[in-house]
């Protein structure tokens, strides 16, 4: 069955940095697009950006855009979300998902798989 599997989340102080890792298996990676999203506790599930297949594109969301990079190594099915400059409300449970039509889309309900999770927490 396909997996998504994060890691790499952790405590970071305000300032740092932080390398997201996820590692898909169970599907052809390299026919999806790869997205990244986050939710705190009580709040919607946020978007925060993609990927398309070959990764010579990507999208990002205003809120993180500038301080994230998002990558992926189809050879090791891994796609990575790096973090600079983190702020306490940087704060939440990381997430990655796999879109099925490949387009990175900006809506949850565009993505079929999804990781469980990895908690990054930033400290003020």
């Amino acid at each position: 069955q396909v997996q998504l599997v994060e890691s790499g989340g952790g405590l970071v102080q305000a300032g740092g940095s932080l390398r997201l890792s996820c590692a898909a298996s169970g599907l052809t990676f390299s026919s999806y697009a790869m997205g990244w999203f986050r939710q705190v506790p009580g709040k919607e599930r946020e978007f925060l950006g993609a990927i398309i297949r070959s990764g010579s594109s990507t999208l990002y969301a205003d809120s993180v855009k500038g301080r994230a990079t998002i990558s992926r190594d189809n050879a090791k099915n891994t796609v990575y979300l790096q973090m600079n400059s983190l702020k306490p409300e940087d704060t939440a449970v990381y997430y990655c998902a796999a879109d099925t039509l490949g387009l990175g889309s900006t809506s949850l309900q565009s993505y079929d798989y999804w990781g469980q999770g990895t908690q990054v927490t930033v400290s003020s």
